[in-house]
C-alpha cells in the first residue's frame, strides 16, 4: 500500500495591490471643450456632469484630476486618449503621478 501525503501551500504572502496612480489633464488653448468632455466619458469613464466639471477645472486652473487607477490602467487610458487626439490633430496632454 502507498501512503498518500498531501501538501499544503504555504500562504504566508500577502497580497498587495497595485500602486495607484492619479491621471492629470492639461489645458491647452487647441483642444476643443467637447472633444475634452468625449474623451473624458468614453475613454476615463466619467459620467457627463464629472467630465464636464474636470474639464473647466483644467480650463480655468491649467490642470485638472480626472482618474485615480493602478499605473497599467493609467498608462493605457492616457495612450488611447493621446491617440484619438492626436488623430483628430489635437494637442490634448495627460500626465500620471503617484498617488500620495
Amino acid at each position: 500500500m502507498v501512503a498518500v501525503i498531501e501538501a499544503k501551500p504555504v500562504t504566508d504572502e500577502k497580497t498587495q495591490l497595485a500602486p495607484r496612480h492619479r491621471v492629470i489633464i492639461h489645458n491647452d488653448d487647441v483642444t476643443p471643450m467637447d472633444f475634452v468632455v468625449d474623451v473624458l466619458t468614453g475613454i476615463f469613464a466619467l459620467d457627463s456632469h464629472r467630465a464636464v466639471e474636470v474639464m473647466w477645472e483644467a480650463h480655468h486652473s491649467g490642470c485638472a484630476h480626472v482618474i485615480t487607477e493602478p499605473l497599467e490602467r493609467a498608462e493605457f487610458h492616457v495612450d488611447q486618449a493621446k491617440s484619438l487626439a492626436r488623430g483628430r490633430g489635437y494637442p490634448l496632454c495627460f500626465s500620471i503621478e503617484p498617488e500620495e
